[in-house]
């Protein structure tokens, strides 16, 4: 298991278009990956669970995946969190 902790620092946090480029890069990869906030954790394949989390500007969540690719699954999504979503919004 892999654990990366990231700060939402785009203007809209983790809603629609940039919530939507997230769970598709996910998806990429087979390993399971999570979304945990708090004391909650959802799929990060998700767009429900996802959107359901309420991550806004300046929300610290941590990324954690399990499974085959779960390195190259924490440090992709990391980087695109860190890149504000260039080019999702």
């Amino acid at each position: 298991m892999v654990v990366k902790h990231v700060t939402i620092t785009n203007q809209v946090g983790l809603h629609a278009r940039p919530a939507t480029f997230f769970i598709q890069k996910a998806n990429e990869f087979k390993c399971s990956i999570s979304v945990e906030k708090n004391d909650r954790k959802v799929n990060a394949k998700s767009l429900l669970g996802v959107l359901s989390m309420g991550i806004t500007r300046g929300t610290e969540i941590d990324i954690v995946a399990e499974g085959v690719d779960e390195q190259q699954a924490v440090d992709t999504l990391a980087e695109l969190v860190n890149s504000e979503f260039a080019g999702a919004e």
